[in-house]
This record gives C-alpha cells, structure tokens and sequence, in this order.
C-alpha cells in the first residue's frame, strides 16, 4: 500500500507542475497525462552566438561533480537536435577550414527511458562542406558495420544504447580539404538505481542516551543520489535536528543521544537525482536495552568532510560534521587563520557549512568543533577551489609563405596552472628537427607546405580541458607580376632619377635578376637593386637608354616583364618680361618660351598667385595666345588693380615640368610736372618709416622707376587715436576691471605711448586717472575695498606719448565687480538612483551678492577625508546634476557650493546618500519556452540576489531580429511571458532580473525562428530549457487529451 501511495505522490506532483507552467502557455489543456524523459540538447545555444573566428570551445561548467561521473550533464528526450541548424547559413563565396558550431556535451542516459536512443550533437561550417566521423576512447567508430549507429548531419544516434559497449568517451572529429579538427570530449553515462538487497536487517539495540549510526548500504546506482530517512511507515520521515542528521555523503542516519521515542523501525530511502527513481530499504529496527541508562560523554565527531575538499570556483561547497555525545553536542565552525565567508551559511543545525558561489580567496583550512558539558572534539580539512582552464591568449588563422617561420602563443589561466598539448588535423604534433613547443608556443621554422592544415592548442589541468582552433594556410606559388608592371615605356631627362618597378606576386619570394638587353645589369654606385626588387638609376644619361628586363624566379616557376628608358634633354623656360610696373588701364603681353627635346611635345599652363588662370570667368581681360609650337603668350587688357601680383608660365612634358614666374604692379598715377626736381609727400602717419621710387612717363609711355630711396621716418606727434571697445570684466569683491582693444604701432605716433584710465563713480564731478605704461596693455584693475559690489562708474580711457595727451575715447558705464558668491545653496539633497548613480539638488538664494555663474557639487566617500573629494560643475542657473560612475553599496557624503569669475562662495552643510547594491549577479535561470506560431511563452527560476546585492524587483524580456541592435522590452513581476515575433527572421531573446541597483546580469541568448505566425498544428509542442550551465536541455511534452474526464 505504501508503494501505491508513493507512486500516486509523484504522478500528482509532476501533473501539478505541468499544470503551473501551462499557466504561462496559451492554449495549453490544463487536464492531461504526461510522459516525461531527459535527453541532452546542443551543445549549448551560445555555440550559434559566435563567431567563425577565433575557433575556441571549453568544457561544460556546471555544479561540481561528484566521484561517480564528470562535470554538469544533459538529459535525454527524443526531439530534433537539429532544430536551429537551417537559420545558421555561412558565406560560401569564402574557402576555410571547420569551425565548430555545435560541440557534443556529456549525456547522462536512463536505462529504463521507453526512448532508446542517444544523440551526440556535431555541426560545423565550413567550406567545402565539412564531413564527419565519431571517436569513443580515442579509437574512431566503424558507423558502418554496426547498425545501432547511424550519422545525421554531424550528429551521432546510437540505438539501443548499451552501457557495456556505449559508455565511455565520445569526440566528433570534422575534416574538409584544409584538414580536421577534434571536438572536446563529451562522455556518455547510464543513470540508474539498482534496488537493496532483499536480506533482513538485524535490529540495533542500544541503551538510552546513547549514539547510533543507523547504515544505509545503498544499492549500485549512477550518477548520484538523494538519502532520506522514513520512520516506522511512509511517508513518517525523519526529520533532521541537532540531535539527528542524515548525512549525504554516506547516507547514514546518525543519533547523537537517543531517546525512547526513536524506538521503531527505519528505512533509508534513495532517489536517483537525474531519473527521480527511489527505492526503499529493509526496515532497520531500533531497540533500548534494559540494562540501564548511557551516562554523558564527551563527544565523538562520526562524520565529516575529507581531509582535502576541492571544489570549482562559482559552485557551492558544502561541509558535513556531526558528532555522537550525551548531552547533545553542539557543533560550531571556523575557519583557522581567518573569518568565515560573510557568505557562508550554516544548515542542519549547525551540521553543515555551505558555501555558495566559492571563490579562491575562500579556500583555506576549516575547523569544525563538536562541544558539551563533558568535553569537545575538533576535525580540521583543507578547501581547495580550482578553476577550469580559460584562454587568455587566443590563436588566429594565419597565412605564411613557404619557407617562413610560425610562431603561434596560446596562454590560458587556471588553477592548478594549466599545460599544453597540440593537434594537427586531429592528431598529437610531436616535437621535431623543425617543430619546437614550449609552454603553449608552437613554432615551425622554414614552413612548406605539408604544415599546412588545421592545428588545434589543447590547454588543460586535473579539472577539464579547453580547445582553441586555428587554421595555417602555406602561400606557394609561381611570380605573376600584376598588370600596372607589365611592358611599359619610361621618359626622363638627363639627370634625373629612374625607378623600375618589379614586385612579382610570389610564395615564397622569388630572387630578382636584371639584365639590359641580353647582359646581367651590374650594380655600381649608380645603378643600384633596391630590397623589394626595383631597379633605381641616379644621374640619368644617355648611356642608360635602352630595353631592361627584371626576371622573378621560385621554386615553382618564373616571370618577367620588360621596360624601355628614354634619356631627354631637360626643358628650359624663358619667360619675359621679369618685372612690370603697370598703371590702371593699360596691357601687357607675357611671352613663354620652351627649350625641350624635339622629340618631346609641350603643353603651357599659366597661374596668377599661384592659381590657374580661368581665361572664360576674367571678364575678358586674360587671354592665352600660342604663336608657335614652342612658345606662348599671356595678353592681359585694361588692367585692374586686383591684377597685381606672381605671374606663373608652368611648361610640361612627358620627361618634366619646369616653370617660371614674373610679377606685375599696378599703380595709380600721380602726375608731377616734368621740370621738376622735387615733390612733398603729405598727410603721411606720424613715427612710421617709407621708402620712395620716381617714374618718368611721356606720351610714349612709361619708364622703369627708379632704385627705391632710403628708408625714412617722419616725425612723431601727439597720438590721435583712442583705444576701442572700451569695456568691463568680471573681477573679485571691491574691484573695478576695465579692458579695451590696445592701438595698433602704426597709431601710436611716438616713443613712449601709453594710455590714461579715467574713472569716477556715477553722479560725481571729478576723475580719478591713472597712467598705464605699457602700449601693449587692454586691461586696468581699480581695487578699494569700500566700493560697494555692482557700483556703476562713468568710464573713458585716453593715450599719451613723448609729445603730449591725446584725446580719450567716449564715456562709458561700467558696474564694480559683484564678487564671489556669499551665501550657500540650500535644501540640499541627494537621492541615490541606481549602484553607481545620486541625484544632486539644491536651491541658491537669489538675493544674495555674488550673482552665480554655475555650481560645484564635491562628493567623497564616507571613510574618506573631504580634501580628497571629487569636483564636478555645472553651468548657468542649473539646479540639479546626476552624479554617475560611483561605486555601488557605498555610502557617500556631498556639499554644494556658487561659483563665478571672481570665486567660489561657501558650500552648503555636507549631505549623506549610498548607492543601491549591485544588481543581482545571477541570470535567470533554466529558461524555458515553448512556441506556438508567432508566440513565444516563457518561463523561468526566480533569481535569488545575494546578501551585497539588490532585491529584485521585476524582470525584463529583451528581444531582437538577428543583425539588429535595438530591442524592444517587456517588463514583468512575474518569472514568466508572452513574446510576439512579428515578422519572418530568427530572434534573440534574453532575460534579466530588474532592481534598484539596475538591471542584472542577462541570461543565455535564446534563438528562436520565426514564420510570421504560421500556426503549430501538430499534437506536440516542444517545450526548450536553458539551463544555468549554458548548456541545453530538452523537454517533450507528450500532450494527450482524453476524450472523457478524469
């Protein structure tokens, strides 16, 4: 009857999940019978996230594994492993090696699953398209002669799986023309649970107060289980205290004192944690003796951890310790040399230390102390926390060509330090004559190309093993010259430099040789080959002409190309007149003549101030003229002012380019009777040097002018000019700052100019002035400290020199500086708004002195001194600024203080304000979905911020086309939606908790295609769960409506 009602107990709790999570899937029944089995998924849906390059993979990391098997495993269920592959099409327009897709995972197999098959999932891209073959133990599978294998896609189905011929193992090696490369290892397990052994159980009989070990003696089971305890008849179970405990280590049930209403019968029951099997054991029946009570004793630690626990950083270790003793022990734990993990919990009361997400500075000797009144006894074990290997250092493809060397560096992390093993196309590489390895550097000296191929770093210690993959390509190949080098005619002049240019395209590098004519070219100090093959002659002659020919020679061939030199003659130019002195109105003609090779044809370009002359925009003006083949001519008419200037006759032909220029001036006339001898230059600028020229002109025409006279000064004078844009400036409290533009030298009319500041406060009668010296100074500070703040003042500023005073410039009104400001912002606050965000606000006293030109908030944190606090300002009449990038959990003290020219004024009194914690560090985890059409319903575990982080708030469903950036967001308080894919594509959905510390790290991308609402009419629906180990699980929902009611 007892088996009946335990049977009917799991039926009922498996419905009642199914019939929760249907609740977050429209249009599921919600009255059905389920079949439920586990089978493995793809090697995990962030294998479709990356990229083809670099070529990495790394175990499965999941919960620390247990003696009996290896890592986290995935649970078998028929489906479709092929599920996502068409959505994940690769550019073939490019030829590469495999890269893995999809890597097989470890596979935990029900023996007892109605479903007798196995999939080990492989896919790879490549081009050309990769195929496939299995290894189990390192010896590759004959798929052919046995027919419970069979190969879809990469993938390998084993059928009827045994676990005398299957276990063990599995690596799927890919290969295309440009070699193989090796999957991680994935093993297959069977998980099954064997029943206890049929035999009675001798009664235990001890005395009152006493301890005792009840043995549980569990039957052959794989991989792990679950121990509990039932008393007297199911479902009575034992319920753990200080004084019982069942340890799931051993699976013993322990009694530190008994008492006479432990009398009864036991039975230890085990559950299977990857088939949920259990089974019962014989009762084991317990008795008092009649032979007196157990008096008190001192405690005897019966069960505790090992002497040495290893554990993966980020699990969760967990400590047994559990002594015998009258009176009950109690048992304590510390760590020695240090404080217990703030993490740490104890459970079972006190009876196990748990440590969740371990990280290596928790590693470290544990004592556990078991104490009564009548002594204590102490067990001390060491925690190790190890790491799997991760890469630091990653391979990329590369191309050489042959007869270079390869140097490839691989470098991962872990703990213990990991080393270094390499493949080539799927096979061990030894070290030889010319392959040396050495801590994760493979090099390859004079590569050929047998080296070429795919080559994989295997990094690994006692705890797993990563691979990296990279493909070496050898370049080898005969010299082709590209078609710019190919037969060409080369002009130069006597003189110049000649470069021949020959690079031929070749692997390896081809050897040049040079020949003109039908001899070897020989170098001198001339004629010189430059290192990449070109031919370079300095001091071109005649000598040089001829026909050249550059040979490029390898080991798999030759090319040659071919070049004529042609010697010139270099050009020369003349161009006349050299110098013009025009007067407005008048033409002139420019004459160009080129001296050049016969041979060689002319073209003529001219410039003004070095830019071309547009003869079609002059207005008629310009006009070129070519008299002859080798000359021409530049008419300019009726010249204008803006004509003056450099004149550029630029010749050009195949071998040069040379070019002249002459200059013209134009003048405006300024006529003086010819019998004169003398003139008066007049209303000439005071204190400044000229120089002089004399032109004759008649009715002919014009002279040359004459050589330029001395350079002479005319007298100084009294200065004339006032400075400009006479002005104030911001200054400090009781200052007036008054600023102008200095006079420019050519004003300044004589030695020792300077200027006079002049200034009176506003409604008064006399002036006060005073003198600054410099010529050069735009500026005049007035400082007294009883002129009030914003005090107008009557304002003008005059100049002076050796000569006299010179005139002021206009009056002006100008206030005294207002100053610093005086008076603190209040209703200071600062609100926290995320881990690393405060709101600061305030309000500023608008009638204090010291108009504010911005704010300035300091913020510093609570251990620190305000002298090192941070400074950030704001600008304008701005009352509020959001402090960012603050560290989280802090708690942080902020003062605000007005700033303007003249200074700062007070702060405000100091505020307090901490940041949120950290958002939660842990993803949503086991997501699962199930999509109907277009629709997409999913749910997932609730995630459990730790002690330092926020408390979670909501969640957010974030989803995107695949290629895009932007994704749309629903929010939800519950750990389950609804996402509507509108249109045809493939979607990336993730998943994150939401809190006041901001949003929290995302789960695992899911990719989920969409067929833009086409309905799922079949009567399965695949239900997918991602779980925490990236890694993917399959569920099939096997959904049967009955036609009649239960």
């Amino acid at each position: 009857m007892m088996w009946l009602s335990w049977k009917l107990f799991l039926f009922l709790s498996l419905t009642g999940c199914l019939s929760e999570y249907s609740e977050a899937v429209p249009g599921l029944p919600t009255s059905y019978a389920a079949i439920l089995r586990i089978k493995s998924g793809s090697s995990s849906l962030t294998s479709f996230n990356s990229k083809n390059r670099p070529r990495l993979s790394s175990p499965s990391l999941g919960s620390v594994p247990s003696p009996g098997w290896r890592g986290a495993a995935h649970y078998h269920s028929p489906t479709n492993p092929y599920h996502f592959s068409e959505a994940f099409k690769h550019d073939e327009s490019v030829d590469y090696g495999p890269v893995f897709v999809q890597e097989p995972d470890d596979v935990i197999f029900p023996t007892d699953s109605e479903e007798k098959k196995v999939s080990l999932n492989c896919q790879a891209h490549g081009n050309p398209t990769p195929t496939y073959r299995w290894l189990r133990n390192g010896t590759e599978i004959d798929i052919e002669s046995d027919y419970r294998f069979s190969l879809i896609e990469g993938s390998l189905i084993i059928n009827n799986p045994s676990e005398m011929k299957d276990s063990g193992q599995y690596q799927c090696l890919t290969t295309n023309v440009f070699g193989s490369i090796l999957s991680r290892e994935a093993v297959l397990q069977f998980a099954y649970l064997g029943n206890f052994s049929g035999r009675t159980r001798s009664a235990v009989s001890v005395r009152e107060g006493q301890g005792v070990v009840l043995m549980c003696s569990p039957p052959l089971h794989s991989p792990e289980i679950i121990y509990s305890w039932v008393f007297n008849e199911f479902p009575s179970f034992v319920a753990e205290d200080s004084r019982r405990f069942i340890s799931q280590e051993t699976g013993n049930l322990y009694i530190s004192k008994v008492q006479t209403s432990d009398v009864g019968s036991y039975i230890c029951l085990v559950k299977n944690t990857v088939t949920n099997a259990r089974v019962l054991s014989p009762p084991t029946p317990l008795t008092l003796r009649n032979d007196g009570v157990m008096g008190e004793y001192e405690p005897k630690i019966e069960v505790h951890f090992p002497y040495t626990v290893t554990a993966a950083r980020g699990t969760t270790v967990k400590m047994e310790c559990f002594a015998l003793g009258n009176p009950v022990p109690t048992i304590s734990w510390r760590k020695v040399n240090g404080h217990n993990p703030s993490k740490a919990r104890l459970r079972k009361s006190q009876a196990v230390l748990e440590i969740p997400n371990v990280q290596l500075e928790d590693a470290g000797m544990y004592e556990c102390k078991a104490e009564n009144s009548r002594g204590r006894n102490v067990f001390r074990g060491q925690l190790q926390v190890y790491t799997y290997p991760h890469w630091v250092e990653k391979l990329n493809d590369t191309q050489l060509d042959s007869g270079d060397q390869l140097r490839w560096e691989c470098k991962a992390t872990g703990k213990p330090r990991p080393t270094y093993r390499w493949l080539k196309n799927g096979v061990p590489l030894w070290p030889q004559s010319r392959i040396e390895m050495v801590n994760g550097v493979l090099m390859i000296h004079g590569v050929n190309l047998s080296d070429a191929g795919m080559y994989q770093c295997l990094a690994e210690n006692k705890y797993g093993t990563i691979y990296a993959s990279a493909e070496l390509k050898i370049l080898a190949s005969a010299p082709i010259f590209p078609l710019n080098q190919r037969r060409k005619t080369i002009i130069v002049t006597k003189g110049q430099e000649v470069v021949i240019e020959c690079k031929p395209q070749a692997s390896p590098k081809p050897t040049i040789t040079w020949k003109k004519g039908d001899k070897a070219l020989r170098e001198s100090k001339r004629i010189t080959i430059l290192p990449h093959g070109s031919l370079r002659i300095l001091n071109a002659s005649k000598s040089d002409e001829g026909r050249y020919l550059c040979q490029g020679v390898n080991v798999f061939g030759s090319a040659e190309i071919i070049a004529s030199v042609s010697v010139k003659e270099p050009t020369r130019i003349e161009l006349t007149p050299k110098k013009i002195e025009l007067t407005v109105g008048e033409s002139v003609v420019l004459s160009c003549k080129a001296l050049h090779d016969s041979t060689l044809d002319v073209t003529f370009y001219w410039t003004l101030n070095g830019q071309p002359i547009d003869f079609e925009k002059e207005g008629g003006h310009f006009e070129s003229i070519k008299a002859q083949a080798s000359s021409a001519d530049l008419m300019i008419r009726n010249i204008l002012l803006m004509h003056a200037g450099r004149y550029g006759c630029r010749v050009q032909t195949a071998a040069d380019t040379v070019s002249d220029e002459t200059e013209l001036l134009v003048r405006v006339p300024d006529v003086i009777s010819g019998d004169m001898e003398s003139a008066m230059a007049v209303e000439l600028n005071p204190w400044v040097e000229y120089e002089f020229r004399v032109v004759a002109t008649n009715k002919i025409g014009t002279g040359d002018p004459s050589a330029p006279s001395r350079m002479i000064r005319t007298n100084e004078a009294v200065p004339k000019t006032p400075p400009a844009n006479v002005s104030g400036r911001s200054g400090r409290r009781h200052e007036l700052v008054i600023a102008w533009e200095p006079v420019s030298e050519e004003f300044q009319n004589g030695e020792g100019f300077g200027y006079i500041v002049a200034f009176r406060p506003n409604g008064t009668r006399g002036w006060k002035e005073k003198m600054v010296t410099s010529s050069d100074a735009s500026k005049f500070i007035y400082r007294d400290e009883s002129v009030p703040p914003l005090t107008p003042f009557e304002v003008k500023v005059g100049v002076y020199n050796n000569k006299g005073d010179g005139p002021f410039s206009p009056i002006v009104v100008i206030c005294s500086a207002e100053g610093e400001p005086t008076a603190a912002p209040i209703d200071v606050k600062a609100t926290s708004l995320s881990v690393s965000e405060i709101l600061v606000a305030w309000k500023h006293i608008k009638e204090s002195l010291g108009r504010p030109q911005g704010f300035e908030v300091g913020y510093w944190k609570d251990m620190e001194q305000e002298e090192a606090a941070e400074k950030v300002k704001t600008e304008g009449n701005e009352s509020s600024i959001l402090l960012t990038g603050l560290e989280g959990n802090t708690l942080y003290h902020l003062t605000v203080r007005a700033y303007n020219a003249a200074g700062y004024g007070p702060p405000s009194t100091a505020v307090r304000a901490a940041t949120k914690k950290s958002p939660p560090s842990q993803a949503p985890s086991n997501i699962m979905w199930i999509q109907d059409g277009s629709h997409v319903s999913l749910g997932w575990e609730p995630v459990r911020p730790l002690a330092n982080e926020s408390d979670v708030m909501g969640y957010k469903v974030l989803f995107r086309q695949e290629g895009q950036s932007n994704s749309q967001v629903i929010e939800t308080q519950k750990t389950s939606a609804v996402v509507l894919l509108p249109d045809v594509g493939v979607y990336i959905i993730e998943v994150c908790a939401v809190s006041e510390g901001g949003d929290g790290t995302a789960s695992p991308q899911i990719r989920v295609p969409s067929f833009s609402g086409g309905k799922v009419t079949s009567a399965q629906s695949t239900l997918h769960v991602l779980s925490t180990s990236s890694s993917s699980v399959t569920l099939l929902l096997a959904l049967v409506v009955p036609s009649t009611s239960w």
